[in-house]
């Protein structure tokens, strides 16, 4: 069993002994004398939710969160493309028509649900809090990677301190960019319960929904085939979950992640990171009972209906196929243009290096030879003086200036940094070997030198301006900074840009996908090691 699975089996065992079922209800122990006084189960960390089954088999189901965090006033309307939708719910209700009305209703508990848990974050990324989380759990913790708003590391409060840090406070506040561990504490009296409008009528439903369309769903535009499910969260909310095969998943990330219009090449290697990436990270919202979300919090997916010949030729080329270390899917990472420079694993996110991820200058070597690597901050300022004869070159961000006043910076610094003041100073204290910066101090006018040092992701999440963190910076007066940088995105693995140009030269797919991810293998995901993907 998954380490995830066996978390959330464990939190469902401990809410069943509270007689937490899945209507969110406490059941009344049954009277009776001479009973032995059971210990006190730890608190839950958060909503029961079961986890997702694994993506296993040659043909996986992926569930992909259409919309999360449902709740509150306001209805939610479910149109069919063509003929009836078929709702039915947990407790046997069902109807047919060709649009469904549904809203959220508070319903008191019947006993308090009491929730308990160590927070650390917010972080930028989901790859930094795994990073964080991994760390803790060698330390011996249970952690759970969870993202209420932001990304955060959930622990039970009995977990041992994360290295390097100080146990929780209750009431005290994380500083920015985060990760002092904080006590959070919940007294929740009331649930959210879906309704349906039947007749004229709000009738109360028992969740999971499951919802058939077999005309397709509209939604956000576009046509969904589904099937569908609407599920409690982590949070107390719901979640609009589509379930697909993977291979009709990649038509509606494919298109929107790399363009439909792409050369035959570019289209196919893009269809096998995505694919890999979806294995390789179908944990990311296992916390709230599915796999993925639809955003760029994971891969951006949307209406997988009519797609070009060409982009369903490349993605059925490469059916099944994988891009594989020691017999296990890459962390299958790509971005939209890297610069000239691509960068290692560990530049854009807390982590190990890996591997496959390394730093490398990204053209032929009439571009690449007056360069080497690390590239310092001169290297760094010739680099970014060429504008052409790198791969990629031609994509809009290629290069790139963006102005930054205190005002702005300091807005996206608060509320973390109250002890900033208004930002003077901003000072770039590491790179790494692509000559992206991994360290940015901000200082302020604040008495006695108040300073923020944003690390590798939160560089780009706190000032959002920022294309990348291949840049230089360059003040122009009290308040205002000039950004100098090139590429789009963190700058590890596949650049897109790159992906479309060295295929319009003539490269294969699997020339491409060496060059970005050098020493993996394409295997078929039925041959990856271990049983589950």
């Amino acid at each position: 069993m998954p380490r995830h699975a066996f978390l959330r089996l464990a939190l469902v065992l401990a809410l069943s002994s509270l007689g937490i079922g899945a209507g969110g209800c406490r059941a009344e122990p049954p009277a009776g004398q001479g009973q032995r006084a059971a210990v006190a189960p730890a608190l839950p960390l958060h909503w029961p939710v079961p986890a997702p089954p694994p993506l296993t088999g040659p043909q996986p189901l992926l569930w992909v969160g259409l919309a999360a965090q449902l709740r509150g006033p306001g209805e939610l309307y479910l149109d069919s493309a063509a003929g009836s939708l078929r709702l039915r719910d947990a407790a046997g209700v069902q109807l047919e028509a060709p649009q469904l009305a549904l809203r959220w209703t508070r319903q008191r508990l019947a006993r308090p649900l009491h929730i308990r848990r160590l927070v650390l974050g917010p972080f930028a990324s989901y790859e930094s809090a795994a990073a964080v989380a991994e760390r803790w759990r060698l330390a011996g913790a249970q952690p759970l990677v969870a993202r209420p708003g932001e990304w955060e590391v959930w622990a039970p409060p009995e977990s041992p301190p994360l290295p390097g840090q100080q146990p929780a406070v209750p009431g005290q506040q994380p500083a920015l960019p985060g990760q002092q561990p904080r006590l959070l504490e919940l007294h929740e009296t009331w649930t959210w319960q879906p309704a349906l409008r039947r007749a004229g009528r709000w009738q109360p439903l028992q969740g999971p929904l499951q919802l058939a369309a077999p005309g397709g769903l509209r939604w956000k535009g576009g046509v969904y085939p589904g099937n569908f499910r609407l599920q409690a969260d982590a949070h107390g909310g719901w979640t609009l979950v589509e379930q697909l095969p993977l291979e009709r998943y990649l038509l509606g990330v494919v298109p929107l992640e790399i363009g439909a219009a792409s050369p035959p090449a570019a289209l196919a290697a893009q269809a096998v990171l995505a694919r890999t990436w979806a294995l390789r990270n179908q944990q990311r919202f296992s916390v709230d009972g599915y796999h993925l979300c639809a955003d760029t919090q994971c891969q951006v997916y949307g209406d997988p209906g009519p797609v070009a010949a060409t982009l369903r030729r490349a993605i059925f080329a490469t059916r099944g196929q994988v891009l594989a270390w020691h017999g296990q899917p890459i962390h299958a990472v790509y971005h939209a243009s890297n610069g000239g420079v691509a960068a290692g694993f560990e530049e854009g996110w807390n982590g190990a290096p890996l591997p496959y991820l390394q730093p490398q200058l990204d053209g032929p070597p009439s571009a690449t030879k007056p360069l080497s690597l690390p590239l310092d901050q001169v290297a760094v300022t010739n680099l970014l003086r060429r504008s052409s004869g790198f791969y990629g070159a031609e994509h809009p961000s290629f290069r790139w200036q963006r102005l930054v006043d205190a005002n702005a910076l300091a807005a996206a610094l608060r509320p973390g940094a109250p002890g900033l003041g208004q930002p003077n100073r901003i000072v770039v204290l590491e790179r790494g070997a692509s000559g992206r910066v991994i360290a940015l101090e901000i200082g302020g006018d604040q008495p006695g030198g108040g300073q923020v040092v944003l690390r590798r992701d939160a560089i780009r999440r706190t000032i959002r301006q920022l294309p990348s963190t291949l840049f230089n910076v360059e003040a122009l007066g009290p308040g205002r900074w000039r950004f100098v940088g090139g590429g789009y995105g963190h700058g590890a693995g596949l650049s897109q840009a790159g992906a479309i140009d060295l295929a319009a030269r003539g490269w294969s797919m699997e020339r491409i996908l060496q060059r970005y991810y050098p020493g993996t293998q394409l295997l078929p995901l039925t041959s990856l090691s271990g049983s589950d993907h």
